[in-house]
């Protein structure tokens, strides 16, 4: 059976201005999660928001927030980014070379872990790791800015994770959550390939319609991955 497919906007791409109001606009358009990416100008060349905006994203909603620490060393800010309000906080594997030791502190902080892949890093490298997440961020894009164009090779690396999974006795246990050039136009074959949680910014709180109408085509357009095989 096929997976609900959950939505999870960027906040990346929301008007910092007015944020409050923009978490609140998605999550009336029917946003299932919100999500928050936080860089550092180190791991990825771009510098965003840290765990205060994150409070600020946790008061203005009831809805999970999705935390994806794209940051060098994040097992020293887990409890802060906990103590904010995420519900899921997501690493990537590249930056701990300790995986197991950070995701049981994101668990022991009260949150699920997560773990992300940058565009070059094969899924098998997760193969020991996928017994201790309930979280794994396919990067369809390389990260560190928003509105950047989807790798299509992702779609072939998202089918072999969720062969990856099935072959650990994990699928379906885990969220695949996917992350880059997430559209209409794309959101149906990474569906197809295994991935039901879409992260989208730009297609999202950039689109020229208003929040409610971008929102419904994207959930349309992953719905009709129902007629596309994967």
């Amino acid at each position: 059976m096929r997976r609900p497919v959950r939505i999870a906007p960027s906040i990346l791409s929301a008007d910092f201005g007015a944020l409050a109001a923009d978490v609140q606009r998605a999550a009336a358009a029917g946003a299932d999660w919100i999500h928050v990416d936080v860089m550092d100008g180190h791991f990825v060349p771009n510098i965003t928001i840290g765990p205060a905006v994150t409070r600020a994203v946790r008061q203005a909603t009831d809805l999970p927030v999705d935390v994806h620490l794209m940051i060098e060393a994040p097992e020293r800010y887990i409890g802060a980014f906990a103590q904010a309000g995420a519900d899921w906080i997501t690493v990537h594997q590249e930056t701990c070379p300790h995986l197991h030791r950070v995701v049981q502190g994101i668990r022991e902080a009260g949150a699920r872990p997560g773990v992300a892949l940058n565009p070059s890093t094969p899924v098998e490298t997760l193969r020991e790791a996928v017994a201790w997440v309930d979280l794994v961020l396919v990067m369809t894009v390389n990260p560190g800015f928003g509105g950047q164009s989807f790798i299509p090779r992702s779609v072939d690396k998202l089918r072999r994770l969720k062969r990856l999974l099935g072959e650990e006795g994990r699928d379906g246990e885990v969220e695949i959550q996917v992350d880059g050039g997430i559209d209409p136009s794309t959101a149906p074959a990474v569906v197809a390939a295994g991935a039901n949680v879409l992260v989208a910014g730009s297609a999202l709180f950039g689109a020229t319609d208003p929040l409610g109408e971008a929102m419904a085509r994207l959930r349309d357009a992953a719905a009709g991955a129902g007629r596309t095989r994967a």
